[in-house]
C-alpha cells in the first residue's frame, strides 16, 4: 500500500496554571489510500492529532514531532506560506459543525469559488461551473439554487454536503473529516457517508475519519487507532475492532446500547491509571 502520510512521535501539549498538559503524547502512524478511523471518548486527542497535521496547533501551544511526512516532504519544515499551499490543496478538513465553518455573510457558491481559485488560478466563471459540478457530485438537487443562497438557508445535511464539496473542490490527497456526521441524524448520516465514499475511492485519496461513534467506523472505514488519554492504545481492522483486545477498547464496546442484546445497565466505562502514564499499544491488525 502506498504510504500518504507518515507520523512519527507526535506530541502536543498546552501550558495550565499548574503546568504543561499533554493532549497527544508521542503517537505515530501511518496513511495509505484507505479510510483510517481514529475513535475514543472526548477529550482523547483525536481533533488535536488531525489539526496537527496541518499545523494549525497556535501559540501557546507546542507541537513537536520527530516527522510528519507528506509523501517525501516534511511538513514540519515547510514556511507558514509553503503550509498555506499544503492546506486545502494537498489536505483539506472537514470541521465538525458546518454552521460555523460557512461564512454567514457570503453565498455558498462565492465561499466554494473562493476555495478552488485560491490553488487553481481559474477564472470566475471556471469556478462557477466546477463548484456546479462539485455540487452535483455530493447529490444537492437544483445546484444552482443552492449556489445562490446562503448558509442560513440550508439544513445541516446540506450544509455538511457543501463542506465535502468545498473541502474536496481542490482535489486533495488527503481528506480528514473530524465527525461530520455527529450532528445529523440516521438516515442523512448515512448519505454523507456513502458520498463522502464515493468520492475517496474515485479520487483515490487517504481518508482520516474522526469519530466518537465505534459502530460507524467498524463499518465505514479500513483500519482504525484507539486513543486515550493522548495516546494510541490500539490499532486494528475496523472488522476486528468487536474483537479488540485493550481493555480500554472492550470497555468503549461494552458502554454501547445494542438492540440485538438488550440490557437493564450499561456497564460504566472503567480506567487504569496505567493506560494513561505507559499504554502498550495493542496492534491487532492483520495482513490483507
Amino acid at each position: 500500500m502506498t504510504t500518504l502520510l507518515d507520523v512519527q512521535n507526535l506530541s502536543v501539549s498546552f501550558p495550565t496554571r499548574s503546568g504543561m498538559f499533554e493532549a497527544v503524547r508521542d503517537i505515530s502512524f501511518s496513511l495509505g489510500k484507505e479510510r483510517l478511523g481514529v475513535v475514543g471518548e472526548s477529550g482523547s486527542g483525536k481533533s488535536i492529532t488531525g489539526r496537527s497535521i496541518l499545523r494549525l496547533i497556535r501559540s501557546p501551544g507546542v507541537l513537536k514531532a520527530d516527522r510528519i511526512d507528506l509523501e517525501g516532504t516534511d511538513l514540519l519544515s515547510l514556511s507558514e506560506k509553503q503550509m498555506r499551499d499544503v492546506r486545502g490543496h494537498k489536505i483539506s478538513m472537514i470541521m465538525q459543525d458546518p454552521k460555523f465553518s460557512l461564512n454567514p455573510v457570503m453565498r455558498i457558491g462565492e465561499q466554494i469559488c473562493e476555495a478552488y481559485r485560491l490553488h487553481a488560478r481559474a477564472s470566475k466563471a471556471e469556478a462557477k461551473i466546477k463548484a456546479i459540478s462539485m455540487l452535483e457530485a455530493v447529490m444537492i438537487r437544483d445546484p444552482e439554487r443552492v449556489f445562490k443562497s446562503y448558509p442560513h438557508e440550508m439544513s445541516g445535511g446540506m450544509a455538511q454536503r457543501i463542506m465535502i464539496a468545498m473541502m474536496l473542490i481542490p482535489d486533495p490527497q488527503i481528506l480528514i473529516a473530524d465527525e461530520p456526521t455527529s450532528a445529523l441524524d440516521v438516515t442523512v448520516q448515512k448519505e454523507v457517508l456513502e458520498i463522502m465514499d464515493d468520492l475517496v475511492r474515485e479520487r483515490g485519496m487517504g481518508l482520516i475519519f474522526i469519530s466518537h461513534d465505534l459502530n460507524v467506523v467498524s463499518a465505514f472505514c479500513d483500519r482504525v487507532l484507539i486513543m486515550y488519554a493522548g495516546r494510541i492504545v490500539e490499532t486494528c481492522q475496523a472488522d476486528q475492532l468487536h474483537q479488540a483486545k485493550h481493555p480500554y477498547t472492550q470497555g468503549l464496546l461494552n458502554s454501547l446500547p445494542q438492540l440485538e442484546h438488550p440490557v437493564d445497565r450499561l456497564e460504566v466505562l472503567k480506567r487504569d491509571e496505567s493506560w494513561r502514564l505507559a499504554p502498550s499499544v495493542v496492534n491487532t491488525e492483520t495482513a490483507g
